[in-house]
């Protein structure tokens, strides 16, 4: 379904540690999409701390959405929706997304959407992608999330496989610590990965049962923290670089394997990649590779648009909006959110 006219939505994201507000055109041209990131507010702490990032997007919301119109060249009277991550994520930072959005779209009278950020992540590639249409397969891949997923049509999903413990990103991160490597890690092990020997140290690839699309990574992670605490113990020098390479490698080749068999499976030619570790050069280049062998076609976002961002929820609310999917003003935050 194709309006006549041209919808501008002014997006908000507030899920976890970025302030982002975007304005968008028609579900797929982004005319601004400011990010404020609170990376170095909650590296000292070693991850997210839910109440200092809250208080940091109340701080930032007002501007940012300021900024956000600025750059667009728009004011509010050019907006015609109002879009907003309602989950999942921290509840005390969807509600300050929430209520700012909740305000413009009493104020201006304006339609007010809701947006799940985990199909956000999916619609980062139709920003990048003027052409990408449903049906394909989505792999979304970050700190929270690890889904497989077959997308049938704009907002029709069928859930193939998710993670049963750790998430990708969450993996990660918590090795990333026990490396003393910092926050956060995914960047930092993916960088660290490129001088290291991936067949260095042979980790577990946890594939479940026969068939099974579902991911568990808590096993990998308890590995390396073994791998790390006997090292120690022993006496045996631990290279970082190698076991940085080595864990890496041991999540992507199931990531991939696994959706290259989902794709198969369900006779679909497009996989699509996106969220946060979408961004991992490994994952990318082995799933490239694969995808070329097999004969799939591969996208994935620009990184920008795979951390998180208003511009991919904007993307959401257009086609929410022009499929009636509109809120009502008692809107609130679901930390839990499922993608349905």
């Amino acid at each position: 379904m194709q309006m006549e006219k041209d919808i501008v939505v002014l997006a908000i994201e507030t899920s976890c540690d970025e302030t982002s507000v975007a304005v968008v055109k028609n579900g797929r041209e982004v005319l601004s999409n400011v990010i404020a990131s609170q990376i170095d507010i909650h590296k000292k702490f070693g991850g997210v701390v839910p109440e200092v990032a809250s208080r940091k997007h109340i701080e930032n919301i007002n501007q940012i959405i300021q900024n956000a119109l600025d750059e667009a060249k728009l004011t509010f009277d050019d907006i015609d929706v109002i879009g907003v991550t309602y989950g999942p994520g921290l509840v005390g930072a969807l509600l300050v997304g929430i209520s700012a959005a909740k305000a413009l779209a009493f104020g201006k009278d304006l339609p007010l959407v809701g947006v799940n950020h985990i199909e956000g992540h999916v619609y980062a590639n139709f920003i990048e992608y003027e052409d990408l249409e449903p049906p394909f397969i989505s792999l979304i891949v970050s700190g929270g999330h690890t889904h497989l997923v077959y997308i049938k049509d704009y907002g029709e999903y069928e859930i193939l496989g998710r993670t049963r413990d750790d998430a990708a990103g969450e993996a990660f991160d918590k090795v990333a610590r026990a490396l003393e490597l910092g926050y956060p890690g995914g960047p930092i092990i993916d960088e660290l990965a490129k001088k290291g020997n991936k067949d260095a140290i042979n980790f577990p690839r946890v594939y479940l049962e026969e068939g099974s699309f579902d991911f568990s990574f808590s096993g990998l992670k308890s590995a390396v923290l073994n791998y790390l605490n006997s090292s120690k113990q022993k006496g045996i020098e631990i290279v970082n670089e190698d076991v940085a390479a080595s864990f890496q490698q041991s999540v992507i080749e199931v990531l991939v394997n696994k959706t290259i068999a989902a794709a198969k499976k369900r006779n679909i030619e497009t996989i699509a990649i996106a969220g946060g570790v979408a961004a991992n050069e490994g994952l990318r280049s082995l799933m490239k590779y694969v995808c070329e062998k097999e004969g799939l076609i591969l996208k994935y976002p620009s990184k920008i648009l795979c951390t998180d961002n208003a511009a991919m929820i904007g993307s959401v609310a257009y086609y929410n909006y022009i499929n009636g999917k509109i809120a009502d003003l008692d809107l609130n935050g679901v930390p839990n959110l499922k993608l349905s």
